[in-house]
């Protein structure tokens, strides 16, 4: 395939801020299942769906069924490195035009209402220990 289409392919797929934001809480959170995600962008379900969907045809995440629930997880570490780049790039290019950025925390509620392993909150308000591995 060509380099170029590859590379667009993947910008294509970054070209939407709730896909930023999903792969965001993925870095961070590692494996998480949709109600976690629903919980943290405060989305609903069907549209977060949609989204992941999204980054998994574009091979950004990987996904795990485990009984009923589904986990995701980023495809590859490199992941990492270019949300990183990318942020870094949107901040820069910002402040020449005189502008600063914010990006939301994305933060989990400790209400979350699933029962999922990875949605069980410890003391320091991040995703349970299960997500980590």
């Amino acid at each position: 395939m060509d380099g170029y289409k590859w590379q667009g392919s993947l910008m294509k797929a970054l070209a939407h801020p709730a896909r930023l934001q999903i792969l965001e809480v993925l870095k961070r959170d590692g494996e998480c299942c949709v109600c976690h995600l629903e919980n943290i962008l405060g989305q609903r379900q069907a549209y977060i769906s949609q989204q992941l969907s999204r980054l998994r045809e574009a091979g950004l995440v990987l996904d795990r069924r485990d009984g009923l629930n589904v986990f995701y997880s980023l495809a590859d570490e490199s992941i990492i490195r270019l949300l990183e780049v990318t942020r870094q790039s949107a901040t820069d290019l910002a402040s020449l035009n005189g502008e600063k950025l914010s990006f939301r925390k994305l933060e989990h509620d400790e209400s979350c209402p699933c029962t999922c392993p990875n949605c069980a909150v410890n003391v320091d308000g991040h995703a349970g220990e299960s997500s980590k591995k």
